[in-house]
């Protein structure tokens, strides 16, 4: 069975004290929710106060972005080795927001996606698709060229690894892909990776993203092949995000 997860992209949102606050209330309201895994992805800055809440109970934490280097002269960026310093499982790679604001291509998402696996963790793969794409009928090709470019080195790399599908119209718009849009795209997904890696597409988890709230995660999260949510707004606000993950249930 497909591990059931919510994922919440704090974004560049939140200072200190909110963030503590945050924390101190997903800790306390998500102490009795089990079958699924949540991950809280902040601000890098504040990883270490988060990961100090959240010890010892089995909230997740990820990270926004990471740089495909160990090391080095690179300037304001952050390695895998210093995220797993403060316990990060997972990295988001290949966000909209990082591919259409800070103009990353598909040879840059590939090879942060390949650098979080070579450390043992867990990359969260967004893939999407803008307005004019799909109203020009190009959703599939858009979502299969953004596969397959992490996949053209290594047909195991869906292995340990979340693909997120966040159509790109979505994100913070307020619009959200009716459950039926949504389940035909993760069908998709699913059925290309299963071409690359049948048993690693069975055993993948595919994420919805796209405006998903208390109102709409139930009938999104009720989708053959929909296993979770990646929430960004809405997980700013913990009894909100709570509510979005109990509807996982």
């Amino acid at each position: 069975m497909r591990q059931k997860i919510v994922a919440g992209n704090w974004k560049m949102n939140g200072q200190l004290q909110q963030v503590i606050q945050l924390s101190n209330e997903l800790r306390e309201l998500l102490n009795p929710i089990h079958n699924v895994q949540v991950i809280v992805m902040p601000p890098a800055i504040y990883i270490p106060q988060v990961r100090n809440v959240l010890a010892g109970c089995k909230i997740e934490i990820g990270a926004q972005n990471i740089y495909p280097k160990d090391f080095g002269a690179y300037t304001g960026e952050i390695s895998a080795p210093m995220l797993k310093d403060y316990n990060c499982r997972y990295v988001l790679v290949g966000h909209s927001e990082r591919r259409h604001c800070f103009h990353e291509d598909e040879n840059f998402v590939a090879q942060k996606f390949h650098h979080v696996k070579e450390h043992d963790m867990i990359p969260v793969l967004c893939v999407g698709e803008t307005l004019e794409e799909r109203e020009s009928g190009r959703t599939e090709q858009v979502i299969a060229k953004q596969i397959l470019a992490v996949s053209e080195n290594d047909k195991q790399c869906f292995r340990d690894c979340i693909v997120a599908y966040e159509p790109v119209w979505a994100i913070g718009t307020g619009k959200t892909a009716l459950p039926e849009q949504a389940q035909e795209v993760h069908q998709f997904i699913r059925k290309l990776i299963a071409e690359i890696n049948h048993s690693d597409a069975e055993r993948l988890p595919l994420l919805y993203g796209g405006s998903v709230n208390e109102n709409n995660a139930e009938a999104l999260f009720a989708m053959p092949d929909v296993d979770g949510g990646l929430v960004g707004g809405a997980s700013l606000n913990a009894k909100q995000f709570v509510e979005i993950v109990k509807c996982i249930n």
